[in-house]
Protein backbone atom coordinates (compact mmCIF):
# COMPACT_ATOMS: atom_id res chain seq x y z
CA UNK A 1 0.00 0.00 0.00
CA UNK A 2 1.30 3.49 -0.78
CA UNK A 3 2.17 5.73 2.12
CA UNK A 4 -0.48 8.34 1.43
CA UNK A 5 -2.55 10.51 3.72
CA UNK A 6 -6.20 11.43 3.66
CA UNK A 7 -7.01 14.21 1.17
CA UNK A 8 -7.27 17.73 2.57
CA UNK A 9 -10.68 19.37 2.79
CA UNK A 10 -9.97 21.52 -0.26
CA UNK A 11 -8.71 18.55 -2.28
CA UNK A 12 -11.76 16.52 -1.27
CA UNK A 13 -14.07 19.34 -2.37
CA UNK A 14 -12.28 19.56 -5.71
CA UNK A 15 -12.71 15.82 -6.17
CA UNK A 16 -16.43 16.00 -5.39
CA UNK A 17 -16.75 18.76 -7.96
CA UNK A 18 -14.98 16.51 -10.48
CA UNK A 19 -17.50 13.76 -9.69
CA UNK A 20 -20.33 16.23 -10.27
CA UNK A 21 -18.86 17.11 -13.68
CA UNK A 22 -18.78 13.42 -14.59
CA UNK A 23 -22.47 13.10 -13.72
CA UNK A 24 -23.63 16.40 -15.20
CA UNK A 25 -26.07 16.08 -18.13
CA UNK A 26 -26.77 12.43 -17.30
CA UNK A 27 -30.35 11.30 -16.46
CA UNK A 28 -29.36 10.12 -12.99
CA UNK A 29 -30.55 10.46 -9.43
CA UNK A 30 -28.00 9.98 -6.65
CA UNK A 31 -29.18 8.62 -3.32
CA UNK A 32 -27.68 7.12 -0.19
CA UNK A 33 -28.87 3.89 1.41
CA UNK A 34 -27.59 1.75 4.27
CA UNK A 35 -26.66 -1.74 3.05
CA UNK A 36 -25.04 -4.34 5.34
CA UNK A 37 -24.14 -1.45 7.62
CA UNK A 38 -22.37 0.41 4.82
CA UNK A 39 -23.56 3.89 3.85
CA UNK A 40 -23.78 3.36 0.10
CA UNK A 41 -24.08 5.90 -2.68
CA UNK A 42 -26.25 4.63 -5.52
CA UNK A 43 -26.90 6.16 -8.93
CA UNK A 44 -30.28 5.38 -10.52
CA UNK A 45 -31.84 6.11 -13.88
CA UNK A 46 -34.59 4.95 -16.19
CA UNK A 47 -37.47 2.51 -15.97
CA UNK A 48 -37.98 -1.07 -17.06
CA UNK A 49 -36.12 -4.29 -16.33
CA UNK A 50 -33.68 -3.70 -13.46
CA UNK A 51 -30.00 -3.65 -14.43
CA UNK A 52 -27.41 -3.61 -11.64
CA UNK A 53 -23.98 -2.29 -12.69
CA UNK A 54 -20.95 -3.22 -10.55
CA UNK A 55 -17.67 -1.45 -11.33
CA UNK A 56 -14.02 -2.44 -11.01
CA UNK A 57 -11.39 -2.17 -8.24
CA UNK A 58 -10.53 1.32 -7.04
CA UNK A 59 -13.25 2.71 -9.32
CA UNK A 60 -16.73 4.15 -8.80
CA UNK A 61 -20.22 4.23 -10.29
CA UNK A 62 -19.64 7.36 -12.44
CA UNK A 63 -17.29 5.20 -14.56
CA UNK A 64 -20.45 3.96 -16.35
CA UNK A 65 -21.12 7.49 -17.67
CA UNK A 66 -20.70 6.69 -21.36
CA UNK A 67 -23.33 3.90 -21.36
CA UNK A 68 -25.89 5.36 -18.95
CA UNK A 69 -28.00 7.30 -21.51
CA UNK A 70 -28.51 4.33 -23.83
CA UNK A 71 -29.09 1.78 -21.05
CA UNK A 72 -31.54 4.06 -19.23
CA UNK A 73 -33.79 4.07 -22.30
CA UNK A 74 -34.68 0.42 -21.62
CA UNK A 75 -33.78 -0.30 -18.02
CA UNK A 76 -34.03 0.78 -14.44
CA UNK A 77 -30.30 1.26 -13.79
CA UNK A 78 -28.88 0.75 -10.31
CA UNK A 79 -25.17 1.63 -10.17
CA UNK A 80 -23.64 1.70 -6.66
CA UNK A 81 -20.21 2.69 -5.50
CA UNK A 82 -18.84 -0.61 -4.23
CA UNK A 83 -18.18 -0.88 -0.48
CA UNK A 84 -15.26 1.33 0.48
CA UNK A 85 -15.11 2.84 -3.00
CA UNK A 86 -16.27 6.17 -4.38
CA UNK A 87 -18.59 7.69 -1.79
CA UNK A 88 -19.49 4.44 0.02
CA UNK A 89 -17.22 4.48 3.08
CA UNK A 90 -16.87 1.48 5.35
CA UNK A 91 -16.76 3.14 8.75
CA UNK A 92 -16.93 0.11 11.03
CA UNK A 93 -16.42 -3.61 10.97
CA UNK A 94 -14.40 -5.76 8.57
CA UNK A 95 -14.92 -5.75 4.82
CA UNK A 96 -14.78 -9.39 3.83
CA UNK A 97 -16.47 -11.64 1.30
CA UNK A 98 -19.47 -12.35 3.52
CA UNK A 99 -20.22 -8.70 4.12
CA UNK A 100 -19.76 -7.77 0.46
CA UNK A 101 -22.17 -10.51 -0.64
CA UNK A 102 -24.69 -9.47 2.04
CA UNK A 103 -24.32 -5.89 0.75
CA UNK A 104 -25.18 -7.00 -2.79
CA UNK A 105 -28.13 -9.08 -1.56
CA UNK A 106 -29.56 -6.04 0.22
CA UNK A 107 -28.95 -3.80 -2.79
CA UNK A 108 -30.98 -6.16 -4.98
CA UNK A 109 -33.70 -6.79 -2.42
CA UNK A 110 -34.27 -3.11 -1.64
CA UNK A 111 -33.53 -1.52 -5.00
CA UNK A 112 -34.99 -3.89 -7.60
CA UNK A 113 -38.68 -4.44 -8.18
CA UNK A 114 -37.94 -7.78 -9.86
CA UNK A 115 -34.83 -9.95 -10.26
CA UNK A 116 -32.25 -7.88 -12.12
CA UNK A 117 -29.67 -8.60 -14.74
CA UNK A 118 -26.37 -8.06 -12.92
CA UNK A 119 -23.52 -6.67 -15.01
CA UNK A 120 -20.21 -7.01 -13.20
CA UNK A 121 -16.99 -5.58 -14.59
CA UNK A 122 -13.51 -6.62 -13.44
CA UNK A 123 -13.78 -6.86 -9.61
CA UNK A 124 -17.54 -6.28 -9.88
CA UNK A 125 -17.68 -9.37 -12.08
CA UNK A 126 -15.88 -11.48 -9.49
CA UNK A 127 -18.35 -10.38 -6.81
CA UNK A 128 -21.34 -10.94 -9.11
CA UNK A 129 -20.21 -14.45 -10.04
CA UNK A 130 -19.79 -15.48 -6.40
CA UNK A 131 -23.20 -14.03 -5.57
CA UNK A 132 -24.94 -15.79 -8.47
CA UNK A 133 -23.37 -19.10 -7.52
CA UNK A 134 -25.33 -18.99 -4.26
CA UNK A 135 -28.34 -16.88 -5.27
CA UNK A 136 -29.18 -17.59 -8.92
CA UNK A 137 -32.85 -17.30 -8.04
CA UNK A 138 -32.29 -13.63 -7.16
CA UNK A 139 -31.02 -12.62 -10.61
CA UNK A 140 -32.56 -12.73 -14.07
CA UNK A 141 -29.16 -12.98 -15.67
CA UNK A 142 -25.45 -12.44 -15.19
CA UNK A 143 -23.12 -10.59 -17.57
CA UNK A 144 -19.42 -10.72 -16.70
CA UNK A 145 -17.35 -7.98 -18.34
CA UNK A 146 -13.58 -8.60 -18.40
CA UNK A 147 -14.20 -10.19 -15.02
CA UNK A 148 -11.59 -11.14 -12.48
CA UNK A 149 -11.92 -14.21 -10.29
CA UNK A 150 -12.68 -16.69 -13.07
CA UNK A 151 -8.99 -17.56 -13.44
CA UNK A 152 -6.06 -16.68 -11.14
CA UNK A 153 -5.01 -13.04 -11.54
CA UNK A 154 -1.96 -13.14 -13.81
CA UNK A 155 -1.88 -9.94 -15.92
CA UNK A 156 0.54 -9.27 -18.75
CA UNK A 157 3.88 -8.11 -17.28
CA UNK A 158 3.56 -4.59 -18.65
CA UNK A 159 0.09 -4.23 -17.15
CA UNK A 160 1.23 -5.60 -13.80
CA UNK A 161 4.17 -3.20 -13.67
CA UNK A 162 1.99 -0.18 -14.50
CA UNK A 163 -0.58 -1.26 -11.91
CA UNK A 164 2.05 -1.58 -9.17
CA UNK A 165 3.51 1.82 -10.04
CA UNK A 166 0.09 3.45 -9.77
CA UNK A 167 -0.74 1.74 -6.49
CA UNK A 168 2.64 2.75 -5.02
CA UNK A 169 2.44 6.37 -6.19
CA UNK A 170 -0.91 7.52 -7.60
CA UNK A 171 -0.25 10.67 -9.62
CA UNK A 172 -1.05 11.96 -13.09
CA UNK A 173 1.91 10.19 -14.68
CA UNK A 174 1.26 6.76 -13.19
CA UNK A 175 -2.49 7.16 -13.75
CA UNK A 176 -2.04 7.69 -17.47
CA UNK A 177 0.68 5.04 -17.53
CA UNK A 178 -1.79 2.49 -16.20
CA UNK A 179 -4.52 3.64 -18.56
CA UNK A 180 -2.14 3.16 -21.49
CA UNK A 181 -2.49 -0.53 -20.69
CA UNK A 182 -6.16 -0.52 -19.69
CA UNK A 183 -7.29 1.10 -22.94
CA UNK A 184 -6.57 -0.13 -26.45
CA UNK A 185 -6.16 3.49 -27.60
CA UNK A 186 -5.86 6.01 -24.78
CA UNK A 187 -5.45 9.01 -27.08
CA UNK A 188 -8.69 8.14 -28.86
CA UNK A 189 -10.49 7.68 -25.53
CA UNK A 190 -9.28 11.03 -24.19
CA UNK A 191 -10.41 12.77 -27.37
CA UNK A 192 -13.83 11.10 -27.21
CA UNK A 193 -14.36 12.09 -23.56
CA UNK A 194 -13.15 15.68 -23.94
CA UNK A 195 -13.22 17.60 -20.66
CA UNK A 196 -14.78 14.62 -18.86
CA UNK A 197 -11.44 12.82 -19.10
CA UNK A 198 -9.77 15.36 -16.83
CA UNK A 199 -12.68 15.12 -14.38
CA UNK A 200 -12.37 11.33 -14.41
CA UNK A 201 -8.64 11.52 -13.77
CA UNK A 202 -9.09 14.01 -10.92
CA UNK A 203 -11.68 11.86 -9.17
CA UNK A 204 -9.71 8.66 -9.80
CA UNK A 205 -6.60 10.19 -8.22
CA UNK A 206 -8.50 11.47 -5.20
CA UNK A 207 -9.94 8.05 -4.51
CA UNK A 208 -6.69 6.19 -5.26
CA UNK A 209 -4.90 8.39 -2.73
CA UNK A 210 -7.40 7.76 0.08
CA UNK A 211 -6.21 5.16 2.63
CA UNK A 212 -9.74 3.85 3.23
CA UNK A 213 -10.26 3.22 -0.49
CA UNK A 214 -6.87 1.52 -0.72
CA UNK A 215 -7.81 -0.74 2.19
CA UNK A 216 -11.20 -1.61 0.66
CA UNK A 217 -9.66 -2.36 -2.72
CA UNK A 218 -7.05 -4.60 -1.10
CA UNK A 219 -9.70 -6.42 0.95
CA UNK A 220 -12.09 -7.06 -1.95
CA UNK A 221 -9.35 -8.05 -4.39
CA UNK A 222 -8.03 -10.53 -1.85
CA UNK A 223 -11.48 -11.91 -1.12
CA UNK A 224 -12.76 -12.22 -4.68
CA UNK A 225 -10.23 -11.63 -7.43
CA UNK A 226 -6.69 -12.87 -6.85
CA UNK A 227 -7.59 -16.56 -6.91
CA UNK A 228 -10.09 -18.26 -9.18
CA UNK A 229 -13.50 -19.26 -7.91
CA UNK A 230 -13.65 -23.04 -7.60
CA UNK A 231 -15.13 -24.59 -10.77
CA UNK A 232 -17.71 -26.52 -8.75
CA UNK A 233 -18.95 -23.21 -7.36
CA UNK A 234 -19.27 -21.61 -10.79
CA UNK A 235 -21.13 -24.70 -11.95
CA UNK A 236 -23.84 -23.87 -9.40
CA UNK A 237 -24.79 -20.75 -11.38
CA UNK A 238 -28.14 -21.56 -12.98
CA UNK A 239 -29.04 -18.04 -14.08
CA UNK A 240 -28.40 -17.28 -17.77
CA UNK A 241 -24.80 -16.09 -17.97
CA UNK A 242 -22.69 -14.48 -20.69
CA UNK A 243 -19.30 -12.81 -21.09
CA UNK A 244 -18.32 -9.52 -22.71
CA UNK A 245 -14.59 -9.01 -23.22
CA UNK A 246 -12.30 -6.38 -24.69
CA UNK A 247 -10.16 -7.90 -27.40
CA UNK A 248 -7.03 -6.20 -26.06
CA UNK A 249 -7.49 -6.91 -22.33
CA UNK A 250 -4.05 -7.22 -20.68
CA UNK A 251 -5.36 -7.88 -17.16
CA UNK A 252 -7.28 -11.06 -18.04
CA UNK A 253 -6.46 -11.85 -21.67
CA UNK A 254 -9.12 -12.91 -24.15
CA UNK A 255 -7.71 -16.45 -24.30
CA UNK A 256 -8.82 -16.95 -20.69
CA UNK A 257 -12.32 -15.72 -21.52
CA UNK A 258 -12.50 -18.17 -24.43
CA UNK A 259 -11.59 -21.07 -22.14
CA UNK A 260 -14.19 -20.02 -19.56
CA UNK A 261 -16.83 -19.65 -22.29
CA UNK A 262 -16.12 -23.14 -23.60
CA UNK A 263 -16.00 -24.78 -20.18
CA UNK A 264 -19.29 -23.40 -18.86
CA UNK A 265 -21.17 -22.82 -22.12
CA UNK A 266 -21.39 -19.09 -21.53
CA UNK A 267 -21.65 -17.06 -24.76
CA UNK A 268 -18.77 -14.65 -25.34
CA UNK A 269 -19.12 -11.27 -27.04
CA UNK A 270 -15.80 -9.67 -28.04
CA UNK A 271 -15.51 -5.89 -28.25
CA UNK A 272 -12.95 -4.70 -30.78
CA UNK A 273 -10.92 -1.60 -30.03
CA UNK A 274 -11.17 -2.11 -26.26
CA UNK A 275 -8.90 -3.22 -23.46
CA UNK A 276 -10.33 -4.20 -20.09
CA UNK A 277 -12.94 -1.40 -20.02
CA UNK A 278 -15.31 -1.72 -23.02
CA UNK A 279 -18.13 0.37 -21.43
CA UNK A 280 -15.99 3.50 -21.38
CA UNK A 281 -13.80 2.85 -24.41
CA UNK A 282 -16.38 1.42 -26.83
CA UNK A 283 -19.78 2.37 -25.36
CA UNK A 284 -21.93 1.82 -28.45
CA UNK A 285 -20.62 -1.70 -29.28
CA UNK A 286 -20.82 -2.56 -25.59
CA UNK A 287 -24.48 -1.51 -25.32
CA UNK A 288 -25.35 -3.41 -28.50
CA UNK A 289 -23.67 -6.56 -27.19
CA UNK A 290 -25.35 -6.26 -23.80
CA UNK A 291 -28.80 -5.70 -25.27
CA UNK A 292 -28.34 -8.64 -27.64
CA UNK A 293 -27.41 -10.90 -24.73
CA UNK A 294 -30.39 -9.73 -22.67
CA UNK A 295 -32.83 -10.06 -25.57
CA UNK A 296 -31.57 -13.54 -26.51
CA UNK A 297 -31.15 -15.08 -23.07
CA UNK A 298 -32.55 -13.00 -20.22
CA UNK A 299 -36.05 -11.80 -21.13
Amino acid sequence: MPATSAPTASARQAALEARERLLSDLPLVERRVELAGISTTVLEAGEGQPLVLLHGPGEHAPKWLRVVPALAERHHLIAPDLPGHGESPVSDGPLDAGRALAWLAELIDRGCESPPVVVGQILGGAIAARFAADHSDCVAGLVLVDALGLVPFAPAPEFGQALMQFIASPDEQTHDGLWQHCAADLDKLRAAMGTKWEALKAYNLDRASAPDVQAAQHALMGAFAMEAVAPERLERITAPTALIWGRHDLATPLASARRISERYGWPLEIIDGAGDDPPIEQPEPFVRALHQIIDDRMT
